[in-house]
């Protein structure tokens, strides 16, 4: 598929900025010079697919395509130590003890899935110049400050001690400050600071985005869906968080929470980012809006069934954590549909002492483990996420997007669901062809 022209989109384009302004106005490179040959890192041969001398912006590309993780990682060091820099001379006290930590928790942050997404929508939808590679590198390191305010905001409202197998920041303020007063009062103080550091790294990423080198058209389409994304991350946690109060177990509410939360911000609004960068048409926008809804909800209730039943060491933290701090989630209130549905007075007594209990007991949990797969809970979950996945790849097929690029999305939105990669409607066998839908997925 072909970009908008400027015309389609109302409003002409600026010229192309030829490299990386940070915010200190002085140009960067996108990626550092390339190591030895073969090295992690270097470049790859110089030569265009189709045989000729490939042009600088094309190696930058494919060294970008790459290590997307490392290009970020770069403009994200860019960023903040920038902030920081400009932190100290303000005091150097909040510098070392809340700043510098949110510098600390944003570089140890995990997979950066949600800034690869950005990468790889606009290289789907055809982003193939600087400046937009620039734009997207940028704003997937916004998206990645984003997430450790919503982490460390996460973690003061769950009063969870972990995070990624580490102590979580409000811990961390709090241990720093022990013996120093009351208990109470320091722990108070390591969550109003814990507030203060998500806060900050909000602030970091909204000024990521508006420093961000855009057209004017396409910073009004960025700045738009980066304001609704922020509104709508808030929203899913407020359900979130007033389900755990409430008496009421909706199915429909517990899923409208997950696609708030979870869904739009973790996949849909990222591979919509990417796409705007690129300039994509609205058919193509669509598409992916569509397809990144239906993967992201698969992501979320995958993510549901893990804190329940998946690896400790894998999740960072306890399982049962959304059991005890009683979360209204879709496999919970299905659970509480099925056992109600059925008369089972005994699973719903065993679901509804264990909710909100923050002493649930290893046997506890055990027993709602029992529940959830006894209700058949756990499999309607398990076919619910297939259904999604598959639903979000046939929208996301439907969209004309570069075929390499394309490919090398379509694997990490399956890894993102949870679910094997389906094939595409191209690369189906002979023997499914015939099949009509069934099997081709």
């Amino acid at each position: 598929m072909r970009p908008m022209q400027a015309e389609e989109r109302g409003a002409a384009l600026t010229p192309p900025v030829p490299r990386l302004v940070p915010s200190t106005g002085t140009p960067r490179q996108l990626w550092p010079d390339a190591g030895p040959a073969g090295a992690p890192g270097s470049a790859p041969p110089s030569r265009s697919p189709e045989g000729g001398e490939a042009s600088g912006t094309e190696v930058t590309l494919r060294l970008i395509d790459a290590d997307v993780h490392a290009a970020v990682g770069r403009v994200l060091e860019e960023i903040l130590t920038d902030r920081l820099t400009r932190s100290r001379t303000m005091d150097a006290l909040f510098t070392q003890e809340l700043a510098a930590r949110v510098g600390q928790f944003t570089r140890e942050g995990g997979k950066r899935i949600r800034s690869r997404l950005v990468w790889w929508s606009l290289r789907a939808c055809g982003g193939a110049d600087e400046s937009s590679a620039a734009a997207a590198l940028r704003i997937g390191a916004a998206i990645e400050l984003l997430q450790s305010c919503a982490l460390i905001h996460d973690d003061v409202m769950d009063g969870s001690a972990l995070r990624r197998g580490r102590p979580a920041l409000h811990t961390v303020i709090r241990d720093s400050y022990a013996g120093t007063a009351a208990p109470e009062r320091v722990g108070r103080f390591g969550d109003a600071a814990a507030v203060l550091a998500g806060d900050l790294a909000l602030a970091w990423a909204d000024d990521a985005v508006a420093e961000t080198v855009l057209s004017p058209w396409t910073a009004t389409v960025v700045r738009r869906m980066w304001s609704d994304m922020r509104t709508e991350m808030v929203a899913g946690q407020y359900l979130d968080m007033q389900g755990q109060i409430s008496p009421v177990r909706s199915l429909p509410r517990a899923l409208r929470a997950a696609c708030l939360k979870s869904a739009l911000y973790s996949v849909e609004r990222p591979l919509a980012l990417g796409a705007a960068v690129a300039g994509a048409d609205a058919p193509t926008l669509r598409a992916l809006c569509s397809a990144g809804r239906c993967v992201g909800m698969a992501f979320q209730l995958r993510d549901d069934l893990n804190d329940v039943f998946g690896d400790p060491r894998h999740n960072g933290k306890p399982l049962g954590g959304d059991i005890r701090e009683g979360k209204p989630t879709y496999l919970v209130a299905l659970a509480l549909a099925q056992a109600d549905k059925a008369d089972d007075h005994a699973a719903t007594g065993v679901l509804e002492r264990a909710l909100g209990n923050p002493e649930l007991s290893v046997r506890d949990l055990d027993e709602v483990r029992e529940v959830l797969e006894a209700t058949g809970a756990r499999a309607m979950v398990e076919t619910k996420i297939e259904r999604m996945a598959r639903t979000g790849f046939r929208h996301f097929d439907s969209a004309g997007l570069e075929p390499d690029a394309a490919a090398r999305l379509r694997h990490l939105l399956a890894g993102v669901a949870g679910q094997p990669e389906p094939d595409t409607p191209h690369k189906a066998p002979a023997a499914h062809a015939s099949a009509g839908t069934e099997g081709r997925r």
